[in-house]
């Protein structure tokens, strides 16, 4: 009698285990969107992806150089304004995590911008005065400087990277490919390969934030889960 109980008490597990693989396959349902508060994220995904992309071509040697004025304008009002207007969003949505994340990343761009536009300026000032050395554009201590900035936003991307672990694999690719893709670019002040490897990087990190944005939309308007998005928990 009691081996019966435990036949039936395992088939009963069976049964169950079944139905939730059974659940967790079908098609997911669309996540009602709350009356007056969107989801903003897809909007600073693609912000960051697009204008990372676009900046990524030239630093791959995909695209010519002086594309970078096309560049700092799309850095300025897509992946700059636009960004942080995101962030501004997620903290009154109360997500610490991805407002901070998006308002600081936005002026990352904001700051790209307006590096590009002084230093050229600069530049160009200088070379209407024969003899004048220019005072951050050309000199090598730039190159350590540059160096310094970089490494501090890699690390500053690693600490973002770590609470991804309780996340989805999504944000983790994302995170984790960006925090290689500033340590490069440090690098790249001293080597062009360096560079073009970071042009890659960066390239993958961009489509990586591109494929989540419509990933969450997809799963909003549609119900479909896409690949990535699924919760895990690795620490």
């Amino acid at each position: 009698m009691a081996q019966h109980d435990r036949d039936v008490h395992s088939l009963d597990e069976k049964r169950l285990r079944m139905a939730e693989e059974g659940l967790h396959s079908s098609p997911a349902a669309p996540v009602p969107a709350r009356a007056g508060l969107a989801n903003p994220a897809p909007l600073g995904l693609l912000c960051f992806g697009m204008t990372t992309v676009m900046l990524m071509f030239i630093d791959a040697g995909w695209s010519e150089d002086p594309a970078i004025i096309a560049v700092m304008c799309y850095a300025c009002f897509y992946g700059g304004f636009g960004q942080m207007v995101a962030g501004v969003f997620e903290l009154i949505k109360g997500n610490t995590f991805a407002g901070t994340a998006f308002f600081s990343y936005g002026a990352f761009w904001m700051a790209f911008f307006t590096n590009n536009v002084l230093t050229r300026n600069a530049a160009a000032a200088v070379a209407s005065m024969p003899g004048a050395t220019p005072a951050f554009f050309g000199s090598s201590h730039f190159h350590v400087g540059a160096t310094l900035i970089y490494c501090l936003w890699g690390l500053f991307t690693f600490c973002f990277f770590v609470p991804t672990l309780r996340k989805n694999g999504c944000l983790m690719t994302i995170f984790g490919s960006l925090t290689i893709t500033f340590f490069l670019l440090a690098g790249a002040q001293w080597s062009k390969r360096v560079g073009t490897a970071a042009g890659y990087v960066g390239l993958f990190c961009g489509a990586s934030a591109i494929y989540t944005a419509f990933a969450e939309i997809w799963h909003e308007n549609l119900g479909i889960l896409a690949p990535g998005l699924r919760p895990v928990r690795f620490i």
